[in-house]
């Protein structure tokens, strides 16, 4: 290393410890705004991949068309523009408004339970843990609570993501969805496909918090050693990685669940129009998926989920991690102005 090298690193800060590492100090305010914030961000610019992959994961045609109607759409970007051509640039954005919602508040809740249950943890269970596992556990109970309280957006958001242009439309707007969906099959239409999305998102999100950290701290180790100006690009790229790892590891439960969404009395009305009834258990519309479609039919949209699943993930991370920094400031900068 070069002189010059050397006492620029050493002019250089240290970098500071993750704000969502087992043992960060952060407040649960800190964790709601800035959780809600990276969920607002994050869905704003990934909303389009987000329409795509859910319209990939319900059509049901063979992938090379023979024996039936070939695929309605195929791949990202020729889906992306077939979805612009027929119905719009604003069908990209369809069911944006309670996809924003759903973010908002899944960021805040699930930051916060992290947060409480890590304090838990550390407090009654932490000298059980080896490294990762606390995190595994944490991010997986977050996840699990988040993805319950706000499920019913969840579903919103499918539905409007798989219904056509206004002459084809289901729900013609977000309060008219959840009157027909409540008339129609109850309270309990709003949490069709609740159990195989939890059991997705518990291995989901355990695998990306407990891969998030030590990725951070590799990439933080690898800028350091070569002397690298990352501008604060740690934290998207490990959320970045950690995202790729986790939604691969848990896809197919990913399918499963936009299928069981879609189920009820409106099945036969959105854009795919050959979606089939399947039986109300994970292990049956698994088993049906595999008979009709082969196991590739479960990995339907796998691509653009992963397009998706790392911008949006490094997103949120970068977020995250920065508007805690840049509250703290705000908030220095605030008590200071009120002491003068």
């Amino acid at each position: 290393m070069r002189d010059d090298d050397h006492d620029e690193s050493k002019r250089r800060p240290p970098k500071r410890d993750s704000f969502v590492s087992a043992t960060a100090d952060i407040t649960n305010r800190e964790s709601i705004i800035c959780g809600g914030l990276a969920g607002l961000t994050s869905r704003f610019f990934v909303a389009p991949l987000d329409v795509v992959k859910i319209r990939l994961q319900l059509q049901t045609n063979s992938f090379n068309g023979r024996g039936g109607q070939a695929p309605l759409y195929r791949g990202t970007i020729s889906s992306m523009a077939k979805i612009y051509k027929n119905e719009g640039l604003t069908a990209l954005w369809r069911g944006n408004l309670p996809a924003e919602l759903l973010y908002l508040l899944y960021g805040s809740i699930q930051f916060t339970t992290f947060h409480q249950a890590n304090l838990l943890m550390n407090t009654y269970a932490s000298e059980y843990m080896f490294p990762g596992l606390q995190q595994f556990i944490t991010g997986a109970a977050s996840g699990a609570v988040a993805t319950t309280v706000t499920y019913p957006l969840d579903l919103l958001r499918t539905r409007f993501a798989a219904q056509g242009n206004d002459s084809h439309r289901v729900y013609q707007s977000l309060r008219h969805s959840i009157q027909q969906i409540h008339a129609d099959e109850g309270i309990a239409g709003f949490f069709r496909g609740l159990r195989p999305t939890v059991s997705s998102i518990v291995p989901h999100m355990g695998i990306f918090f407990g891969t998030y950290v030590p990725l951070k701290g590799l990439a933080s180790r690898i800028s350091d050693d070569l002397n690298l100006k990352t501008f604060g690009s740690d934290e998207a790229i490990a959320g970045m990685i950690a995202g790729t790892i986790s939604k691969t590891g848990v896809f197919p439960l990913d399918v499963i669940r936009k299928r069981m969404q879609v189920q009820g009395p409106t099945l036969n009305r959105y854009v795919m129009k050959d979606i089939p009834t399947y039986p109300r258990s994970i292990l049956g519309c698994a088993k049906m998926i595999l008979v009709t479609e082969g196991y590739r039919g479960l990995y339907r949209g796998l691509w653009v989920s992963l397009i998706k699943a790392a911008p949006a993930s490094a997103i949120t991370m970068w977020t995250f991690e920065h508007s805690v920094t840049a509250l703290r400031w705000y908030d220095t900068k605030t008590e200071s102005f009120r002491a003068s």
